[in-house]
């Protein structure tokens, strides 16, 4: 016997001692890898997983039978196989949440702005506020559903204004604009300076212990008494 039989006589005593499992064994196999894989699996990674003999194409087409109709199936990504949930249950995967979006100072100035002097226009804002407004600051707290638009003012051009939501006061815990803290409680809590803003009209010291002087100045007189929640504003299409 030559050199040449025994390596025929090796090569077969050693297909004989690793016998490929049974099927139902590769498609244990065959889901494992799958299971546990991130990403699709080809048929080259599974042969090269399983043991000699086996036939992973056929495992992953007896796999895919037995999960069909379950809540996940074998399915085919371009040249691989991966293990996904059924497509019609996939709405159960959803889950929502909320999301922390932190306001900028400009945006937090300009809603202060609004919530203490509505209905007011961008102008009006620029102006107290002394710089102009970005469009992107008004548009968030209109995504954010804290301010609306408001009635035109029956001034040269019809400017649009703004007003507070519901949804503001209900975030703040208020049930009306006019529940806002007032000028001494605003300065009590730091949160504004004592020396009036530039151009701003003195304000005596008594002002400070009169809580309804303080609303009138918030809120003045020449704004419309009516709550803008109450009233039905619309916006004139433009021409």
């Amino acid at each position: 016997m030559d050199q040449r039989d025994d390596q025929i006589d090796e090569q077969l005593n050693t297909d004989t001692l690793f016998d490929a499992p049974p099927m139902a064994e590769q498609e244990r196999m065959v889901e494992a890898v799958l299971f546990a894989s991130a990403e699709p699996v080809t048929l080259r990674d599974l042969t090269a997983r399983m043991p000699h003999g086996c036939k992973p194409a056929e495992a992953v087409n007896h796999l895919q039978n037995r999960y069909e109709g379950r809540g996940v199936r074998v399915v085919q990504v371009g040249d691989a196989w991966a293990i996904r949930t059924a497509s019609d249950l996939s709405f159960l995967m959803q889950r929502e949440t909320v999301e922390q979006r932190k306001l900028s100072r400009a945006a937090i100035e300009t809603l202060a702005i609004i919530a203490y002097h509505q209905p007011i226009t961008r102008a009006e804002i620029e102006e107290i506020r002394g710089v102009s407004v970005a469009r992107g600051t008004i548009d968030q707290l209109l995504e954010m559903e804290w301010i609306r638009l408001g009635r035109r003012k029956m001034t040269p051009g019809r400017p649009v204004t703004f007003v507070v939501t519901p949804n503001f006061l209900d975030h703040f815990g208020l049930e009306s604009a006019r529940d806002l803290p007032g000028l001494k409680e605003l300065r009590s809590a730091g949160l504004l300076e004592s020396r009036p803003p530039p151009g701003a009209l003195p304000m005596g010291g008594h002002d400070d212990d009169d809580q309804e002087e303080e609303q009138a100045e918030l809120f003045p007189a020449d704004l419309p008494s009516e709550d803008p929640f109450e009233s039905a504003d619309v916006i004139e299409s433009e021409a």
